[in-house]
């Protein structure tokens, strides 16, 4: 059974209790990795100057503590351009949220209408809580 190594596991505790909750309910059913938890000034900004993020800080998800916002890769991370390596991933994490009861939006369904081609940014591999 699959688990976070350190890296992971200190990424992991910057976020919302719900996304370690989720990413530890995921990790054992599709192994993965955490790539991003919170994020201060420097890293959103240089980010968002790369177009890796659509927001300069504070305005990200990942610029709160704790961060609601969560990068997320299944590992071994795969050839970055096979997308459909990475939706069947963010299916899987979409199903295990439901289950469990927390409410997310998907970089690659900013929308939640479950058209995967009317995006106008795919960021495939972050994941962030829905507020109520």
């Amino acid at each position: 059974m699959a688990s976070f190594g350190k890296r992971s596991r200190r990424r992991l505790a910057t976020c919302h209790p719900d996304l370690q909750r989720l990413f530890r309910a995921v990790v054992p059913i599709y192994d993965c990795t955490i790539l991003d938890g919170y994020r201060g000034k420097t890293r959103q900004n240089k980010l968002f100057a790369l177009g890796k993020s659509k927001v300069k800080y504070p305005k990200g998800r990942h610029n709160k503590k704790p961060s609601e916002g969560i990068d997320v890769a299944p590992w071994p991370i795969p050839d970055w351009e096979d997308r459909k390596f990475f939706y069947f991933f963010g299916g899987v994490v979409k199903g295990i949220a439901k289950c469990l009861e927390i409410k997310i939006r998907w970089g690659g369904d900013w929308d939640g209408d479950n058209d995967l081609n009317d995006q106008t940014f795919n960021d495939l591999i972050h994941f962030e809580l829905v507020e109520d």
